[in-house]
C-alpha cells in the first residue's frame, strides 16, 4: 500500500499536470483566429492606383467600390464609383480566369462640393467611407488634419451617375486630445446603419476621457439631424471600415500603420496590444478584424480574426459581408510596388 507522502505526491502531479493542460488549452483558445483568403483578380481600370479605393458596400445585389476621389487632377477631376453585380462575384469564385464586369458612376457636383468645403477654410482630401440606403448614397469627407471638420454628403443614384445634393453638406467636428490638439491623419472612416440612423464612425478610439459614435436621424426629404453620442469601448489602432452583420452587430477593420507619423495610435507599452504591433523591438503593420456589438447605448468591442501575415501590410480600407465571409479591398498600398488595390474574399477560419 502506497504512504501517504508518495500518495500526495502523486495527487500534486496529477494536479500540477491538469493545471498544464488547462494553460495549454487557454493559451491556444487566446490564440487570434485566421482569416482564409481568395484573392479576387481585378480589371486593370478597376486595380489602378489611381482609385485609392476607400470604402465597399453590399447593395441591390450588387458589391459597390468607393474611389477616393481626391480630385487632384485640375483638368480632368473626377469622383466616381464602381459596382460589380454579386452574381458576377460569385462565378468569380469559383472560375479565377472569369474577367470581371463593372459599372462606373460619375460623382456627379461632387467638385462644387469641395469648393464649398474650401470656402469654408477647409482642405478636402477625399471620400473615405459610403453608406447606400436604396436610391441614396452618403459620404464621409475626410479632411487635412489642420481642420477642424469633416462632412457628410449625399447623393442620387441614377443609371451611370450619382448626382450629388447641393445643398447637403454636414459638418462633422473632429474629436481632439485632451490639450486640444487633433489626431494625426484622421477622419470618419466608417458609416454604419442602425435602425433608421446613420451613425459616423471616427478612426481614433482611444481619448481616455471618453470616445463615441455620432448618430444622425434620417429624416423625410433626405435631410438628417444629429442625435445624441454614444458611447463605445476604448479601441486601440485604426477603424477603416465598418459592414453590418445581424442586429446591431457589425464587423470592422481594425489597422496599424507602423509609420512614425502614426504615433498617435501606438497603444501604451501595458496595453496587451501592443504584443500585436511590437512583437521585439520595432513596430509591425496589423490588421485584423474585429465584432462590434450596440448594447447598453454603447459599442463594445471583440477580436475575430487577423490577416494572414502576408497581407498585414496592406492599407485595408473596405469591407462588405456577403454570405459567410467578406469582401475586403485596400486602397492602393502593397508591401512593395507597384502599387495596386486588390479584392479579396475573406471568412474566418472555424476552429
Amino acid at each position: 500500500m502506497p504512504s501517504f507522502h508518495s500518495y500526495r505526491r502523486g495527487l500534486k502531479s496529477s494536479i500540477a499536470a491538469a493545471l498544464l493542460t488547462l494553460l495549454a488549452l487557454n493559451s491556444q483558445a487566446q490564440q487570434p483566429a485566421q482569416l482564409r483568403v481568395q484573392p479576387l483578380t481585378l480589371p486593370r481600370e478597376l486595380a489602378s492606383p489611381d482609385n485609392q479605393f476607400s470604402g465597399l458596400f453590399v447593395s441591390q445585389k450588387r458589391l459597390f467600390l468607393l474611389s477616393e476621389s481626391r480630385l487632384l487632377d485640375p483638368d480632368k477631376p473626377e469622383g466616381k464609383l464602381y459596382t460589380i453585380s454579386l452574381p458576377d462575384l460569385d462565378r468569380k469564385l469559383t472560375d479565377t480566369a472569369y474577367v470581371l464586369p463593372y459599372r462606373k458612376y460619375h460623382l456627379a457636383g461632387l467638385e462644387l462640393l469641395k469648393d464649398k468645403i474650401t470656402a469654408a477654410g477647409q482642405v478636402y482630401e477625399g471620400l473615405e467611407a459610403m453608406l447606400v440606403d436604396d436610391s441614396m448614397v452618403y459620404f464621409a469627407v475626410e479632411t487635412a488634419t489642420a481642420s477642424p471638420n469633416c462632412y457628410l454628403l449625399q447623393g442620387q443614384l441614377q443609371d451611370s451617375a450619382v448626382v450629388m445634393n447641393p445643398d447637403f453638406l454636414v459638418s462633422l467636428a473632429k474629436p481632439t486630445a485632451a490639450d486640444g490638439s487633433r489626431i494625426y491623419n484622421a477622419g470618419f472612416e466608417a458609416l454604419l446603419q442602425n435602425k433608421r440612423s446613420l451613425t459616423a464612425l471616427f478612426e481614433y478610439n482611444s481619448f481616455p476621457a471618453g470616445n463615441f459614435a455620432y448618430p444622425f436621424d434620417k429624416l423625410r426629404a433626405g435631410s438628417i439631424s444629429p442625435g445624441k453620442p454614444v458611447g463605445i469601448q476604448p479601441l486601440p489602432f485604426r477603424i477603416t471600415d465598418v459592414t453590418a452583420t445581424r442586429k446591431n452587430r457589425f464587423t470592422a477593420l481594425n489597422y496599424f500603420f507602423r509609420g512614425d507619423d502614426d504615433q498617435a495610435y501606438r497603444p501604451a507599452q501595458t496595453d496587451p496590444n501592443t504584443a500585436l504591433v511590437k512583437p521585439g523591438d520595432a513596430y509591425r503593420s496589423y490588421c485584423r478584424l474585429i465584432e462590434l456589438r450596440y448594447r447598453g447605448n454603447t459599442y463594445h468591442w471583440q477580436p475575430l480574426a487577423e490577416f494572414p501575415a502576408e497581407y498585414m501590410t496592406y492599407n485595408w480600407e473596405g469591407i462588405a459581408a456577403y454570405k459567410r465571409g467578406y469582401f475586403v479591398i485596400n486602397d492602393k498600398y502593397t508591401p512593395q510596388k507597384p502599387y495596386r488595390s486588390t479584392l479579396l474574399f475573406v471568412q474566418p477560419a472555424r476552429r
